[in-house]
């Protein structure tokens, strides 16, 4: 069966349940991180984006960084695994704030071994909180996970985990947003991309600076499902400041 994801575009979240006209892609293979401009003309960034991510984070600029206002009140309603990574569908109302602009937490999903570096380092685990404005400009939170206690948000999400590609299950249990997050909400910020075709630039990196706890059960339990990593490989930084 060909693989098909759910896409985040520059103007808007598609639905969960869609699935966005383009070119099959995937992590391996002719359908790889390697080949995803050729796949597709919609693509194209993929190849000649000059602010792609993930990136390494390195050569840091010291910045009076505002403080993001976290605002999230819903909860996970559904897991999906889209074939690509697994999904949490998050009730609306959530927000985070920052410089004026005020965005919407649509989903968060995962990624490993980590799509972003730190300095070098590569971690087991990455969440991203997707989060949508109303002009349709994207923010992302990203978390670390580095090997250590059983993650008790994680481990709920995954008993509801499916299996199969294209399934969805109904949440059993409370999982909220918060318990992704590490109690310190300092962060580095820097201009990126989407990190799945269409590679669509413009996106607002915020990279929590403090890493959770996965455990390497929780890790295996994930990659057993998705059969192989789902990180795309670091891009150039090129004249990007990364700011912290």
């Amino acid at each position: 069966m060909k693989k098909k994801c759910l896409l985040l575009t520059a103007g808007f979240v598609v639905a969960a349940t869609s699935a966005l006209a383009g070119a099959h892609w995937g992590y391996v293979g002719d359908e790889g991180c390697d080949h995803w401009a050729e796949l597709d003309p919609a693509y194209e960034m993929c190849g000649k984006g000059r602010n792609q991510s993930p990136v390494d984070l390195r050569d840091f600029i010291e910045a009076e960084l505002e403080p993001i206002a976290f605002s999230y009140t819903g909860l996970v309603t559904e897991v999906l695994n889209n074939g690509h990574t697994i999904e949490g569908i998050y009730t609306a109302g959530s927000t985070i704030s920052l410089g004026g602009k005020v965005y919407e937490l649509k989903q968060f999903h995962f990624h490993h071994p980590s799509e972003n570096h730190i300095e070098g380092k590569s971690f087991p685990l990455e969440a991203h909180l997707v989060h949508v404005a109303e002009d349709g400009s994207l923010a992302v939170v990203a978390v670390m996970f580095e090997y250590g206690e059983e993650n008790g948000a994680i481990r709920k999400l995954w008993e509801q985990m499916p299996a199969e590609e294209g399934r969805k299950e109904a949440m059993a249990t409370q999982v909220r947003a918060e318990e992704l997050l590490p109690e310190n909400r300092d962060y580095y910020r820097y201009q990126g991309s989407l990190t799945t075709p269409p590679c669509t630039e413009g996106v607002l990196w915020l990279m929590m600076k403090q890493p959770m706890t996965v455990s390497k059960e929780e890790v295996e339990r994930f990659l057993h499902v998705m059969h192989h990593p789902d990180n795309r490989p670091v891009q150039p930084l090129n004249a990007r400041a990364v700011l912290k």
